[in-house]
């Protein structure tokens, strides 16, 4: 009776989770459409994809957690909810200095959110697939990270396209990671 609550728990999470990364991997598709696209010519558009991408992954992580469990025992996504909330508040204000400052804050937010990312898919990896990925991405985040404050130090100034092609990397990850879980999941419901 417990296993079997147990495999049914775990596949209802399983569920949660593909959805949830087929939805973070769209999201940030059209994002990344949006930056390459309307993003390149309109400092309004771009400073306002530039906002919304930090609040969106506070949002999400919050999301996540309560669905997955609850705060008490997803704390990484609570700090990252924490990180990425202040994140937003600092990209407004970088925006009214420069796109360096803007890069470098983004920088800053990757290695954090990052590495809480690769600690939540750490945790995750004996319950649920498909976290390989996600531990890949934590871990590029944090490269990406150290790379953009790097950049930022340059003197030219960057442009939103440098970000939208880390967004654009962690859209396929999610991606890779809903995928999974589908396969997963197919093959689940074939041996039953």
């Amino acid at each position: 009776m417990l296993n079997e609550q147990n495999a049914n728990s775990t596949r209802g999470n399983d569920q949660w989770l593909k959805q949830y990364y087929f939805t973070r991997a769209v999201f940030s598709a059209l994002w990344v459409g949006a930056a390459f696209t309307v993003g390149q010519h309109s400092f309004p558009v771009a400073a306002f994809l530039l906002v919304i991408y930090p609040a969106w992954d506070a949002a999400a992580n919050v999301v996540d957690a309560a669905r997955s469990g609850g705060f008490a025992i997803n704390r990484s996504q609570v700090i990252n909810f924490a990180a990425s909330s202040a994140m937003t508040i600092a990209v407004i204000v970088a925006l009214t200095m420069s796109m360096n400052w803007v890069l470098g804050a983004f920088g800053l937010w990757a290695i954090f959110s990052g590495l809480l990312q690769l600690g939540t898919a750490v945790r995750r990896w004996k319950t649920t697939g498909g976290q390989w990925a996600m531990v890949l991405s934590g871990g590029q985040s944090a490269v990406a990270g150290a790379l953009f404050m790097f950049q930022a130090q340059m003197p030219q100034e960057p442009s939103i396209s440098t970000v939208a092609g880390y967004a654009g990397v962690g859209a396929f990850y999610f991606l890779v990671s809903a995928i999974w879980l589908s396969v997963t999941h197919m093959r689940r419901s074939a041996n039953v």
